[in-house]
């Protein structure tokens, strides 16, 4: 599936919607044959779904797999022998975690996209890192964990990296000082998931009375919004407590799954999650039928990245919904939508059934 399409060339929010339909209806279509053709388990499923690759298909017609399925079965496109990086996701069902197998073609292609997503927001520039998160997690090269995942991937952005955590994620006060006293008054960047900068840096930091102010300061922060959610703690006041409190000039917040590692999907300055031209999303009901926009409803998410296994087409346990396309006033051109949280204690039935 080399070349399945090269957008690499272009902005990745310069598409409008009519070209951009017409795209997908043509890749979706043959990323899903793709792995049909490929892929014993997505055959077996999609046999049982009725699915009939001659047949032209509406985007939202053609098949899609739950996410909960990557917790249950090992879905290799690629040969075993071309898996060079094993994925997980994080165990939050009964403990199961996702497996995501890429292999090296599928790799490189993430992270070049993940740079062209990420760099639109911040700039092509690399700026000093500040990772809220201990090295030890990166131990293991050939499984990453959703997080491993996400620091290697973010790391492409930063020089000087500096770990803010100790291996038992407590503050680790003499990096924090040096990164601090060297960038404080320099452009830098503060990456980490969503809980471990709420609670292990920021909440940390206040209870030691500790004050860091980076003026020119962005924090970069995904995932983990779950738990903050029982704490009640929104975006909203999240963003403005990290403004106040480190003195940062930006603070943004990315979604994404492992799932479909790459082509995440980063919040604007007007609070919405964008979606590029590598992603898409619909939004469907309890049924699963396609609630188009301004209706709240789960989370699909199409992605143009996945080749050595059928991710390109999954259904995930969030709740959401569309706002607009093309017509954000930040100027980026695609869909854009928000994130209200996660299904609570519920499976979700269908294709997983299968």
């Amino acid at each position: 599936m080399n070349n399945l399409v090269n957008f690499l060339q272009f902005s990745p929010f310069q598409i409008k919607k009519k070209r951009k339909k017409t795209i997908y209806q043509k890749f979706q279509k043959k990323l899903t044959n793709f792995h049909f053709a490929k892929c014993k388990d997505y055959f077996k499923i999609l046999n049982l779904l009725n699915y009939d690759k001659s047949k032209k298909y509406e985007i939202c017609d053609l098949p899609f797999l739950p996410v909960r399925i990557f917790k249950k079965y090992n879905l290799l496109t690629s040969d075993k022998k071309n898996i060079v990086k094993t994925m997980t996701s994080s165990g939050t069902s009964g403990g199961k975690y996702s497996k995501i197998f890429l292999d090296k073609e599928n790799s490189n292609i993430q992270i070049k996209v993940l740079s062209k997503i990420v760099s639109n927001y911040i700039g092509n520039k690399r700026l000093p890192l500040l990772i809220i998160d201990s090295k030890s997690s990166l131990k293991n090269n050939k499984i990453s964990s959703a997080r491993n995942v996400a620091i290697q991937g973010f790391s492409i952005f930063g020089y000087d990296i500096t770990y803010a955590l100790n291996e038992d994620l407590s503050l680790n006060l003499s990096q924090i000082n040096n990164f601090y006293n060297k960038y404080k008054d320099k452009d830098c960047l503060i990456f980490g998931f969503t809980f471990l900068v709420w609670k292990n840096f920021f909440k940390s930091l206040l209870k030691l009375k500790k004050e860091y102010f980076f003026k020119k300061g962005i924090v970069l922060h995904g995932g983990g919004w779950k738990k903050l959610s029982e704490m009640k703690v929104s975006n909203e006041s999240f963003k403005k407590s990290i403004k106040k409190e480190l003195g940062v000039k930006k603070v943004i917040n990315y979604y994404g799954m492992v799932e479909q590692t790459g082509s995440i999907f980063v919040e604007c300055e007007y609070g919405f999650l964008h979606c590029s031209i590598f992603s898409d999303i619909l939004i469907r009901d309890k049924n699963f039928i396609n609630l188009g926009f301004n209706k709240e409803g789960l989370i699909q998410l199409l992605s143009l990245l996945p080749t050595s296994y059928p991710g390109h087409n999954i259904l995930s346990e969030d709740v959401g919904k569309i706002v607009g396309e093309d017509t954000c006033k930040c100027g980026r051109l695609g869909k854009y939508f928000i994130v209200k949280g996660r299904v609570e204690n519920a499976e979700i039935r269908g294709c997983s059934d299968v």
